[in-house]
């Protein structure tokens, strides 16, 4: 009964991005892009950039009121980290941030921050890549910058549909995600300044990861983590760790391949941390191991979630096994908050059954 497969898919509809916020973070990444690749001294070292974070990965929720919406920008380059500190790579970006984002960029530990009114810009710098990688990170498949919903119009947040060939050729790449010798990825170098040293990522490792997940949960992955980013959201508004991706990555390791709803895999997600970390875990990164993504969370930050994510299990679980439509919503609703769906006064007080009388504004239970 818990499943509540509409329910969900409004809910979902109302926490996505907006068309309109999906069109900023367009706007936004390719006139950044398309000015780096006409730069007369930048295009020279550049090799190729594509998109990383949780937009790329789907896994992006609505920014709180106020908030715009994010997006990283990976530019590639042929800088040799050997002859290039962090900050003198940095530093070639100086003059291009001045002519076009003069007043609107900061400089950060890892990356470049660029505020403009209607979208926040990560530009990240990497070093040389090998001459495998290189030819891989310059296949126009992976610059894309669509993502797993935009292959199915029924999700895309976009205000407008993919064109067929755009479509074409990111279903091909989700095809290809498939194929591990399509995706042997390396670590890329990122610049950190306050350590003054070159650190290694591997943004491609990470979107690889959950597209298979999300094949592998039945599609369904990708909405289970939107919805835990947004339970920690109301349930700890003021909580700052974990964050958004080692919040993520947490999920990622817990949450059951197979899952047959979004209901399903949000409470099996919350049990599984209980059952399996009830002290602070070891969380190496996709593509870089010796990297723990929760490295920079105290035992007593995780500790203080620990107890929340109890909490939210107990309530996830009613929500699941109520029987009654009326109970098993208001259960959602007191994890998810008012952006989940009210059911209506259930016109059986004996059963509290009652039919859903508004349509789902997501047409189908595809990604449910």
């Amino acid at each position: 009964m818990g499943k509540l497969v509409t329910y969900f898919n409004d809910f979902l509809a109302d926490i996505r991005l907006t068309g309109n916020q999906v069109d900023d973070l367009i706007t936004g990444h390719t006139t950044l892009r398309n000015r780096l690749k006409a730069d007369e001294d930048l295009s020279k070292i550049i090799v190729s950039t594509f998109l990383q974070g949780s937009y790329r990965r789907a896994t992006a929720t609505r920014p709180k009121s106020g908030k715009r919406s994010d997006v990283d920008v990976v530019v590639v380059t042929n800088l040799d980290k050997e002859q290039y500190t962090p900050e003198e790579a940095h530093d070639l970006f100086i003059p291009f941030l001045d002519k076009h984002y003069k007043d609107k960029y900061r400089i950060q530990g890892r990356s470049l921050g660029i505020e403009l009114t209607y979208v926040d810009l990560d530009l990240v710098v990497t070093s040389a890549p090998s001459e495998s990688q290189q030819e891989l990170l310059e296949d126009e498949n992976f610059t894309t910058d669509y993502s797993i919903e935009d292959l199915f119009d029924n999700v895309s947040s976009r205000s407008s549909s993919p064109s067929e060939d755009a479509l074409s050729k990111s279903l091909t790449l989700f095809e290809k995600s498939v194929n591990e010798a399509v995706w042997k990825t390396e670590p890329l170098f990122i610049p950190n300044r306050e350590a003054e040293k070159w650190e290694p990522t591997d943004p491609l490792a990470q979107i690889k990861w959950t597209w298979d997940k999300n094949k592998n949960c039945n599609k369904h992955y990708i909405n289970v983590v939107k919805a835990l980013k947004w339970w920690r959201r109301v349930d700890d508004p003021d909580g700052n760790h974990p964050k958004s991706y080692p919040l993520e990555h947490l999920i990622g390791q817990c949450c059951p391949d197979g899952i047959g709803s979004v209901a399903e895999g949000v409470t099996l997600t919350l049990e599984a941390i209980v059952a399996e970390h009830p002290t602070k875990p070891e969380m190496p990164d996709h593509g870089v191991p010796e990297h723990d993504v929760f490295e920079r969370l105290t035992d007593e930050e995780y500790d203080a979630f620990y107890e929340r994510v109890k909490e939210a299990a107990k309530i996830a679980r009613e929500a699941l096994d109520a029987e009654s439509v009326y109970e098993s919503a208001m259960g959602w609703r007191k994890l998810f908050g008012s952006k989940f769906p009210e059911p209506p006064e259930p016109k059986d007080k004996k059963n509290g059954f009652t039919e859903r009388e508004q349509k789902t504004t997501i047409g189908g239970n595809r990604f449910a």
